[in-house]
């Protein structure tokens, strides 16, 4: 029966570990025994010089999905590629994961995340009530709704310092 495993790479070689045991899967002649194999990325977007860039980030560093059916033949043949230390489990036996947990991880359902409205306005006087800078007032620069963040500046040493808090950081004065 075709499970999902997770299995230990060393951190950063998850795309060269995918590679590597995808060729030993058709070198091998393992099609039959191993469906898949997945390094679980999610797309973030970030920002790199004032322009708004999506990138792959992966969601599991140091580890990689692979749907196979377990026998002696394809477990030796994923322990047997090079940058694999192992499958995660107790002692040698593999634990496979629920239905659930690989929906989870390969986004399969759709998260629907409840995005706060900004409920303040620029010009407005807020202070911080949490973070290392609680307790310091201070008057909204600028409003990221998409972040759910705001810029908000603050007297420090007597100069008006400009600090990025999250909506749920500040409350109106």
């Amino acid at each position: 029966m075709f499970r999902w495993y997770v299995v230990n790479t060393y951190s950063g070689h998850e795309n060269k570990v995918k590679q590597n045991l995808e060729h030993r899967v058709v070198s091998l002649n393992q099609k039959r025994n191993v469906r898949q194999v997945v390094v679980p990325t999610e797309s973030v977007s970030e920002m790199k010089d004032n322009q708004k860039v999506t990138v792959e980030k992966r969601t599991m560093p140091g580890y990689v999905l692979v749907n196979m059916e377990l026998n002696e033949d394809s477990w030796g043949l994923v322990k047997g590629t090079p940058g694999v230390t192992g499958f995660v489990g107790a002692s040698n036996e593999p634990v496979p994961l629920t239905q659930a947990e690989v929906d989870r991880l390969l986004h399969r359902e759709v998260a629907v995340r409840e995005r706060k409205k900004a409920t303040f306005a620029i010009g407005e006087s807020v202070k911080v009530i949490s973070g290392p800078l609680s307790d310091f007032s201070g008057e909204i620069s600028e409003i990221n709704e998409d972040a759910s963040r705001l810029k908000v500046l603050v007297s420090i040493f007597g100069r008006e310092t400009p600090v990025e808090v999250g909506f749920d950081q500040v409350k109106k004065i």
